[in-house]
């Protein structure tokens, strides 16, 4: 039985590489690929892959929110996480959004595999580095639940925080999630008032922290 793989990262040649890899096994094959977090989730809703190999940090939805809605609308697709991200926050967000597994990007190619293996078995894998990252955080006494914006923030107004972190006016924001441009402003001043922020420089820094925008700090 063949499965299929939708490959989701913003660089072209990471897209690329893994496809090229992927398609050497017998078993895989790789059925699209997307280069921002909202075309994975439409891609995913046509083509119903087995396997998501999603990028954490991507333009106009990221993986994380991606993955959230590809995971409620279909539990059966996996979703792994390959992100240049080791920070707990990132996995922590990743596996509660839904995520079968997170590889850091410098693992080897046969540990992609391995991952691919495992999720398809209904198991969860993380890279060795990972785990680490985890155990030493329980370790030093880490909260094994953070304040996030996954959890303070509606669905909805993490996308309009992201979109507006990346420079997006409110009238393409509105024409973008299908909304009036007052929903949006509305949508601005709630996230002003959940976070006590009061300027879009501050949430922009607040989207950076949390992980919600490629955008670097």
């Amino acid at each position: 039985m063949v499965t299929k793989i939708l490959i989701a990262d913003d660089h072209q040649i990471v897209r690329q590489g893994l496809r090229f890899l992927l398609e050497k096994e017998s078993d895989l094959k790789v059925v699209a690929e997307a280069e921002d977090g909202r075309t994975t989730v439409r891609l995913a809703r046509e083509l119903n892959p087995g396997v998501i190999i999603m990028d954490v940090a991507m333009p106009d939805l990221n993986g994380i929110e991606a993955t959230r809605q590809i995971v409620n609308e279909s539990p059966a697709t996996k979703v792994i996480a390959l992100s240049m991200y080791a920070d707990r926050r990132f996995v922590v967000n990743m596996l509660q959004a839904g995520a079968s597994g997170y590889l850091l990007k410098d693992c080897a190619f046969e540990e992609l595999i391995r991952a691919i293996r495992a999720v398809l078995a209904n198991k969860t894998y993380l890279s060795p580095g990972v785990t680490d990252i985890l155990v030493k955080d329980c370790k030093m006494g880490a909260p094994l639940h953070e304040v996030s914006a996954f959890g303070v923030l509606t669905s909805r107004e993490r996308e309009v925080l992201q979109l507006m972190s990346e420079g997006q006016s409110t009238a393409k924001i509105a024409d973008q999630l299908h909304v009036s441009v007052k929903t949006v402003e509305s949508h601005r001043q709630q996230l002003m008032q959940k976070l006590n922020i009061r300027s879009v420089a501050e949430l922009t820094k607040y989207a950076i922290r949390e992980g919600l925008t490629t955008l670097e700090a």
